[in-house]
C-alpha cells in the first residue's frame, strides 16, 4: 500500500494554470494505476484524470480534457495534474489516488481506489 500527499492547490483567477503534485511512499509505486479526483462543496467526489501504472495511458473527465494533464515519475514516486485555462467550475478540493491492482489501466472508479491522499484546495475566482 502507498502513502500520498498532494500539494500546490491555491487561489487563481479564470484562465490561470496550476500544477498539483501527488508524493508518494511505500512500496510498489510504480506498480498501482493512479489518478486524481475532486469534490466540489456539496457535491459528491467525481473522477479528473487517470493514468496506467506505467505511464502509457492516460483518460479524462469531458470537462477537463484538453485542459488538464496527468503524468508520473515512477523513480521520483510522484503523480502530477497540470491544470490551464481554470474556470470557477474546477473549484474543488482535488485528491490523488492510488488503484488496488498491480499493473492496471488508468484509474478512473471510485470504486477501484483503494489509497488516497489528504486533498488539497483549489479556488479558481471570475
Amino acid at each position: 500500500q502507498v502513502q500520498l500527499v498532494e500539494s500546490g492547490g491555491g487561489l487563481v483567477q479564470a484562465g490561470d494554470s496550476l500544477r498539483l503534485s501527488c508524493a508518494a511512499s511505500g512500496n510498489n509505486f510504480s506498480r498501482y494505476p493512479m489518478g486524481w479526483f475532486r469534490q466540489a462543496p456539496g457535491k459528491e467526489r467525481e473522477f479528473v484524470a487517470g493514468i496506467s501504472w506505467n505511464g502509457g495511458r492516460s483518460y479524462y473527465a469531458d470537462s477537463v480534457k484538453g485542459r488538464f494533464t496527468i503524468s508520473r515519475d515512477n523513480g521520483k514516486k510522484t503523480v502530477l495534474l497540470q491544470m490551464s485555462s481554470l474556470k470557477p467550475a474546477d473549484t474543488a478540493a482535488y485528491y490523488c489516488a492510488a488503484g488496488g491492482s498491480w499493473y492496471g489501466g488508468p484509474l478512473m472508479s471510485l470504486a477501484d481506489c483503494r489509497s488516497w491522499g489528504q486533498g488539497t484546495q483549489v479556488t479558481v475566482s471570475s
